[in-house]
């Protein structure tokens, strides 16, 4: 299903998504590196968002079957699994696993100043997407974006000493991969159920995250004594806040605002 095909949100609805997304995600980067104090990276963020993939699936199943006793509820398709598994690929698996990888590098706060410049991304591929050049408007708010991404790591210690392979990690996978994976979900063929849809994306980014860590050797790496309950909370924290309801917000946002009210 396409932006096009649902009704316009109402403007309290957009305000409450963005403050979510805002507020909420924004603790996310600091989650994460606790979380991976120690716990497997890939494989934790893997069984993150497959864990909240399953209580949304879950959910709206309860939801349609047993409270409003939808006769015929909507089953996914193929093509919805194909889109899920692109989206989730390249937002989940690219974007949160760069940053995620990149978080065993640099900073939590350095990682969150550098995704920052999604939006200047997103402008980007929007442009030549759509082959219309951005507004004046959005053109000087990237403009404002890049210049308060070089301010805010000016003052940091050490800024000339940050490892230019996290650098690399956030801005190619955690910014580019997250850019294209927002926008191709726009008019990506998903479910008419926004909530069905993001929770089989979950699903599927949590599979390739998993896949990812597998491949990298993480399995037989795991130690589970030397989990703490630090990094488990975190864990927690991030699969309730940062899986269901933040990324939810986001999708939702995806299918129902433009793309600079998303990035902006």
């Amino acid at each position: 299903m396409t932006p096009a095909d649902r009704r316009r949100p109402s403007t309290a609805a957009v305000i409450t998504a963005l403050v979510t997304v805002y507020v909420v995600w924004g603790s996310t980067y600091l989650a994460i590196a606790v979380m991976i104090e120690t716990l497997p990276p890939l494989l934790a963020a893997g069984i993150r968002f497959c864990i909240a993939g399953v209580l949304m699936l879950g959910a709206v199943t309860i939801y349609t079957r047993w409270i409003r006793r939808d006769p015929s509820p909507e089953r996914p398709r193929r093509v919805h699994w194909r889109s899920a598994f692109i989206i989730g690929t390249l937002l989940l698996l690219g974007g949160n696993g760069a940053v995620v990888l990149a978080e065993l590098r640099i900073p939590s706060g350095v990682a969150a100043v550098l995704i920052a410049t999604v939006p200047i991304w997103m402008a980007l591929f929007d442009a030549i997407q759509t082959r219309r050049p951005p507004s004046l408007l959005v053109v000087g708010g990237l403009v404002a974006g890049i210049v308060g991404v070089a301010v805010l790591l000016a003052p940091l210690d050490g800024v000339d000493r940050i490892d230019p392979v996290g650098v690399a990690l956030v801005v190619v996978g955690g910014t580019i991969c997250w850019a294209l994976g927002s926008l191709y979900a726009r008019s990506a063929p998903l479910p008419r159920s926004a909530l069905l849809g993001t929770g089989m994306e979950m699903i599927a980014g949590g599979l390739m995250l998993l896949v990812g860590g597998v491949l990298l050797g993480e399995l037989g790496r795991v130690d589970v004594g030397s989990f703490s309950t630090r990094s488990l909370l975190a864990f927690a924290y991030l699969v309730v806040f940062g899986s269901i309801l933040a990324f939810t917000a986001y999708t939702w946002l995806l299918a129902n605002v433009s793309v600079s009210v998303v990035g902006a």
